[in-house]
């Protein structure tokens, strides 16, 4: 997580020797590295470099069902081509048109239905359908590698992840459907017994899916696994129900209908994604405002360069770690971002925008002012409770408003106390646990710290 700021050295060691509870001055020290102008330092440590375990053995597990399926489906030849060919051109498309802008859960939702639709394909035009788990994985690790070469080409993140997650999920659909379709067992299902059937099986591997992407976060972010599957399970309402409700009625319109059903109950689920596609360029937007109101203190020099995209970006980072998701953190975040902009009120800047050092009067006339300005601005009430509250006993204040005053003070103490900035820092948060900050945030604070190697630029 990078911040701006300003020139100077940040000592990329201190959260690190915070989070132990212990005084490690002098490891701090011989960690420090030198800030490129302008910039916060990130410096991975030595335990990031490598993939955690957790990731390795999903990426492992994904190639090996990978390489076995394309080895059988080769070794045995493909049922059905016809089907496997139609299948596969749609699973093609969607991953070509998958979505590579914002973060989304399901960014290719298209291949995603195609591939979970053909794990529980049991006929063709009512002729039943001879191929197996493994042609069923074949065809989609093939047809998912042929669609992201574009993504892969243009430097596409975490495309390894999204094809991992793509075979394990549809790997797991095919298993616990074909293999006992194909021995007749579902023969006397018919009608909305079958229909149910389907349903159930995609929810399970929705489910399965969710777990597994959570996981794959959780590794490779550091972030409560807990928060991280909550979020993953509330997505499954959106674009996730309509994947396994395509995925559905695709397998059954095929059974009947034949291959033409693959086109016909395509255009709803690509018009769903135009839709949230539209829905987060929104969001990005109503953000991209916020921010920029956010920069009125920065203008007008009430507030160093930055400061609030620092505080605001370690605010969602704690409270990550504490457990906060959905909108609780987008709460969060604006409220971070807005946090001085009732200083534009005061006639005498305070120097340095270091409102954390005036007296409690003083810093709650503030606070309240600035609840009063976002107010007006249009934003989420909720964000200005937040603004409003920063400023309250700790006893008394939301979690939000909790995180952004910690967070706060930390980025003004340890932008002003030189070279062991951040270290001393989080000792002055430390010892201020009795009555100004909350203990779990300021360990909160400690973690995220030590995990990621925050750091942030002295004053110079």
């Amino acid at each position: 997580m990078a911040s701006r700021g300003d020139r100077g050295r940040g000592d990329t060691a201190a959260g690190t020797a915070a989070a132990g509870g212990q005084s490690a001055r002098g490891a701090a020290m011989s960690a420090s590295v030198p800030d490129v102008p302008g910039t916060a330092t990130v410096s991975p440590s030595p335990g990031v470099s490598r993939p955690p375990l957790l990731l390795a053995l999903v990426h492992t597990s994904a190639a090996l069902l990978a390489a076995v399926s394309l080895g059988v489906t080769l070794w045995a030849g493909l049922e059905e081509r016809g089907v496997a060919v139609a299948f596969g051109v749609l699973i093609v498309v969607g991953e070509l048109t998958r979505w590579t802008g914002a973060q989304v859960r399901e960014a290719a939702p298209l291949g995603a239905a195609g591939a979970l639709s053909y794990a529980l394909l049991g006929a063709d035009a009512g002729r039943a359908t001879q191929h197996g788990v493994a042609q069923v994985v074949a065809v989609v690790v093939a047809a998912g590698l042929l669609g992201s070469v574009p993504h892969i080409w243009r430097g596409g993140g975490r495309t390894l992840d999204h094809l991992s997650r793509r075979v394990l999920s549809t790997g797991f659909a095919a298993v616990c459907f074909q293999p006992l379709y194909n021995q007749g067992v579902f023969t006397a299902w018919d009608g909305p017994a079958y229909a149910l059937l389907l349903i159930a099986l995609l929810a399970l591997t929705a489910l399965c899916d969710a777990v597994l992407a959570a996981a794959l976060r959780h590794s490779r972010t550091r972030w409560p696994f807990g928060p991280l599957l909550r979020d993953e399970l509330r997505a499954l309402l959106g674009i996730g129900s309509a994947v396994c409700a395509t995925g559905a009625v695709m397998a059954l319109a095929v059974a009947v209908v034949g291959l033409w059903a693959l086109p016909v109950f395509c255009v709803p689920l690509l018009l769903t994604q135009l839709s949230f596609r539209r829905y987060a360029a929104v969001r990005a937007t109503y953000r991209q405002t916020i921010a920029s109101l956010a920069r009125a203190t920065e203008i007008a020099g009430y507030t160093p360069a930055g400061h609030a995209r620092r505080v605001a970006a370690l605010s969602r980072a704690v409270g990550r770690d504490l457990g906060l998701s959905g909108r609780d953190l987008t709460v969060l975040e604006y409220a971070a971002l807005m946090h001085d902009i009732g200083q534009l009120s005061l006639v005498d800047p305070v120097p340095a925008g270091a409102t954390a050092a005036l007296p409690a009067e003083e810093q709650r006339r503030i606070a309240l002012l600035g609840g009063a300005v976002v107010r007006q601005t249009g934003v989420d009430g909720a964000v200005a409770v937040v603004v409003e509250r920063q400023a309250d006993p700790y006893r008394q204040q939301p979690v939000a408003a909790r995180i952004v005053r910690t967070v706060n003070a930390y980025e003004e103490k340890a932008r002003d106390a030189g070279p062991g900035g951040p270290l001393t820092a989080l000792e002055e948060l430390r010892l201020a646990t009795a009555g100004d900050h909350a203990p779990d945030v300021v360990e909160a604070l400690a973690r995220v710290l030590a995990r990621d190697c925050l750091t942030l630029p002295r004053a110079g």
